[in-house]
């Protein structure tokens, strides 16, 4: 998946149909793999659609737009999260995190602006919805890190452990690659530093939702008819988005999922190594 975001000076640029730039952002598994930014060669409102579609983006995240330019996206099959404002690379973490709603038709500058104006605090912080969790600081933020941890639950029970792969665990920090407490971490430490972190459930994996936990009919999605409860299966969204699942229940005609991550709710414990930083 690629996500594109209207770029000025490392924030969602507010008005989508008089952006210079946008930053693009290649997902893979949920997870930021690439970013690039690219000129918009003065493209601009409805013709910025088939600009993004030539760059097989699926996904804008944007601040203010108007209807027209929404809807040359809709036809060009983008999905688009308006109201976003702050930090790009934040925005795009929150989003990947599930964490943003779209605020919809959120700028009709033909009718509330004058002609060539932009939207600026009108459309901005204004129009609800999309906003992102604030931005992660510190001198490795936007480096390739390379760590070893291990993942404890409060009972002591080890979730997870790099030293006992043998290898470091690689990402590039602030970028939405990690559960947010983990990136805060890292991003100030020092190159041999090792740090010992508590995290509650809104730093690492978040709360159980409800809207999480969806049946489908089985004849609606083949395959599903080979499963069971208890199994964990990935299914993928409209845009392409991979949603790891676990089977909850079945019948004969329905099949229900938990797209919840198996940690959601627990408070987590980190032993981290800062190996090396590039």
């Amino acid at each position: 998946m690629k996500i594109a975001v209207p770029f000025a000076g490392g924030e969602v640029f507010q008005h989508f149909g008089h952006t210079e730039a946008f930053k693009l952002y290649e997902i893979e598994a949920g997870r930021v793999v690439s970013v690039e930014i690219v000129d918009t060669n003065g493209s601009g409102h409805e013709a910025l659609a088939g600009f993004l579609s030539g760059l097989s983006v699926n996904v804008l995240l944007c601040g203010g737009i108007g209807g027209g330019a929404q809807a040359a996206l809709s036809d060009a099959g983008i999905e688009i999260c308006s109201g976003a404002e702050g930090d790009a690379d934040a925005a795009v973490a929150a989003y990947l995190r599930g964490e943003l709603q779209s605020a919809g038709v959120n700028c009709d500058h033909h009718h509330d602006h004058d002609e060539g104006e932009g939207c600026g605090s009108g459309c901005g912080g204004g129009c609800g919805g999309c906003h992102s969790m604030p931005s992660i600081e510190g001198p490795n933020v936007g480096k390739l890190c390379k760590t070893h941890y291990r993942g404890t639950l409060n009972d002591g029970t080890v979730f997870d452990s790099s030293y006992d792969r043998g290898e470091p665990l690689e990402f590039i920090c602030g970028m939405g690659m990690m559960i947010r407490g983990y990136d805060e971490a890292v991003a100030t430490m020092e190159v041999g530093q090792s740090v010992d972190i508590h995290l509650t459930p809104d730093q690492a994996y978040g709360y159980p939702d409800p809207r999480a936990i969806f049946t489908v009919e089985i004849s609606q999605l083949p395959g599903s008819e080979n499963l069971s409860v208890g199994e964990n299966v990935v299914l993928y969204t409209g845009s392409g988005q991979p949603m790891p699942v676990k089977v909850t229940a079945r019948d004969d005609s329905t099949i229900t999922f938990d797209a919840n991550h198996e940690m959601a709710g627990k408070e987590l414990n980190f032993h981290i190594e800062l190996v090396e930083v590039q």
